[in-house]
């Protein structure tokens, strides 16, 4: 009677120590979401905002380095000479408002640039017109579409692909890591297409987060949605039950806080900023703004930005190819030493078919349990 308590010791404590060491990935999960998310979010401050002041004479150009100065940091003003230049320089995205001085003041923005860069605009101008004690008259020149009217649908179309894709990561590389790599590719491929169709059903019909440019839309989506599946492919092979946490780090972490879908990098800390100019989110992010709501403004650089990173994917599950190809003759020659060995030591003839499936077995079970793991820890946030 007392054997059943003894003999399930050691096995509670195997198990205890198998999840204990399981949750270590769910906790870096944590620490890299808080770190992440809080340090890019929280506390949203203008630095170097480039905005505009209309007119040619003394008044303005006292304005401008008024608020310059007053600014420490947080602005960065110029002086243009007339309207035109000013409305020109916004549906260029290089600068984020433009103020006309006056009896009648006026802001100029472009909200489809960036939604809240053009409200922490408007709360610096509002402030200069209440001081001369006059209304400020906002005009948008690049509005939202009427189906994003907060200008942050397109940054959640991009939390819908990035699932949708690292999600597809583990499944084809933990259910489906018996096969051929080629054959994880091909489903790597076909899966980029299926989830860049949804979401550009998301962003045109169901939703209308674009008004126009339906076509552009989608082919961003399959090229930014390729590459996240092509480099989750190709780092499996290396990481194993890791690559969960290792795309996660890439594509969620790094890539949603850096997007300028929320927050342009003017309103960030630095660190996100300097990501935003070489990350795939932000290519997207970008890509779809110019594509849609900028007349194709400054899109071959976001486009480049994909392509780079599809490319990334492509040399990744090239060179995971090549390591695997170079495991699988160790593999049989292993088997069959270990076996040798064992058989030697025992007096007795080698089986080698005999534990060589043995091994196999082992080696499903081990690939399965990993499966099994991998996709469990695939979660969405």
């Amino acid at each position: 009677m007392s054997a059943g308590p003894h003999s399930a010791g050691p096995a509670s404590t195997g198990a205890l120590r198998h999840v204990l060491g399981h949750l270590l990935t769910p906790l870096l999960m944590c620490v890299g979401m808080g770190l992440a998310y809080l340090g890019a979010f929280h506390a949203p401050q203008p630095h170097d905002l480039r905005v505009d002041v209309v007119g040619s004479g003394p008044t303005a150009q006292v304005l401008a380095q008024t608020l310059h100065d007053k600014g420490a940091g947080a602005l960065d003003v110029r002086t243009v000479p007339d309207r035109e230049t000013a409305v020109s320089a916004l549906r260029d995205q290089s600068t984020f408002g433009a103020y006309l001085p006056g009896a009648h003041p006026e802001l100029l923005v472009a909200s489809a640039s960036s939604d809240t860069s053009a409200m922490a605009v408007e709360k610096v101008f509002t402030k200069v017109a209440a001081a001369q004690d006059a209304p400020l008259k906002v005009t948008d020149v690049a509005p939202v579409s009427d189906g994003d009217p907060t200008g942050q649908g397109v940054f959640f179309l991009l939390v819908a692909l990035s699932i949708g894709s690292y999600a597809s990561v583990a499944v084809i590389g933990g259910a489906g890591a018996v096969l051929p790599l080629r054959i994880r590719a091909l489903l790597a491929a076909g899966m980029s297409i299926v989830v860049s169709l949804v979401g550009t059903v998301f962003a045109g019909p169901m939703f209308h987060l674009v008004d126009q440019g339906l076509g552009g839309v989608w082919a961003m989506s399959w090229l930014y949605s390729a590459g996240i599946l092509l480099i989750g492919v190709g780092l499996h092979t290396f990481l194993r039950r890791w690559t969960t946490l290792g795309v996660m780090v890439l594509f969620v972490m790094l890539n949603f806080t850096s997007s300028g879908g929320i927050y342009r990098p003017e309103l960030q800390p630095g660190f996100f900023g300097a990501l935003h100019a070489f990350w795939n989110g932000a290519g997207f992010v970008e890509g779809v703004r110019s594509h849609v709501s900028f007349d194709g403004h400054a899109l071959g650089g976001h486009l480049l930005v994909l392509a780079l990173w599809f490319l990334a994917g492509a040399a990744l599950t090239a060179c995971a190819g090549l390591a695997e190809a170079r495991r699988r003759p160790a593999a049989p020659a292993g088997a069959a030493a270990v076996a040798a060995a064992a058989a030697g030591a025992a007096g007795a003839p080698a089986v080698t078919s005999g534990a060589a499936g043995a091994s196999g077995a082992s080696g499903q079970s081990g690939g399965e349990a990993d499966a099994e793991e991998e996709m469990e820890e695939a979660v969405g946030v």
